[in-house]
């Protein structure tokens, strides 16, 4: 893995998201953001490039809309070794990103609520989250990619060891979290839709 310059971050949870992101930029990475992530950035004191801005995208549709994007899933997916990638990422101007932090909207703690409405809950299925933690964990060779917030510490201190890049074995294994994570969302989801089946008018 080359030595990470870019990084997206975009999380509900938001607990150690501004050590992160200061540790990130006294690296000199540069960081995007979304949101409220990037509010939460910035009033901590860390410069952040809005995604619409990287992506010449607005956010649109109360927030549906933010990180489906060819800019953020083409700078993900690139493989860095593939001349073909490559020169498709020249050609369309994507630029890579290195490490993506996400964390998903809170569907199961949204539905355990006794008063949560249908339409609540489906607001809180997350679709961009997801689908970037997908990308990246595919392309685990090239990107790191972080779910879970207990994981920043560690990756911190690779990073500072290393100058700047993480083993193999960490990607591997971040990769790993993410799909089990995705998967027991997904099964959530799926769990309360079923739960909600006999409700639903035709």
């Amino acid at each position: 893995m080359s030595k990470i310059q870019r990084a997206l971050i975009s999380v509900s949870d938001k607990r150690g998201v501004i050590e992160l992101g200061k540790e990130l930029a006294a690296m000199g990475v540069e960081i995007l953001s979304t949101g409220g992530t990037a509010k939460a950035l910035r009033d901590g004191g860390v410069s952040v490039k809005d995604v619409s801005e990287h992506t010449g995208f607005p956010e649109m549709m109360d927030g549906r809309l933010k990180t489906l994007h060819p800019k953020v899933h083409g700078g993900l997916l690139g493989r860095r070794d593939n001349p073909s990638d490559l020169e498709d990422m020249k050609k369309h101007g994507i630029e890579p990103i290195d490490i993506v932090v996400v964390n998903l909207y809170p569907f199961e703690a949204t539905v355990a609520k006794p008063d949560v409405t249908f339409e609540d809950a489906i607001e809180n299925i997350d679709i961009g989250g997801p689908t970037m933690l997908r990308s990246s964990a595919k392309n685990h060779r090239d990107v790191a990619v972080v779910v879970d917030p207990d994981d920043y510490e560690g990756i911190i201190k690779e990073l500072k060891d290393s100058g700047g890049t993480l083993s193999y074995q960490r990607r591997f294994g971040l990769a790993l979290k993410v799909f089990e994570h995705t998967s027991k969302y997904d099964t959530a989801i799926a769990s309360y839709l079923k739960g909600q089946s006999g409700r639903v008018a035709g």
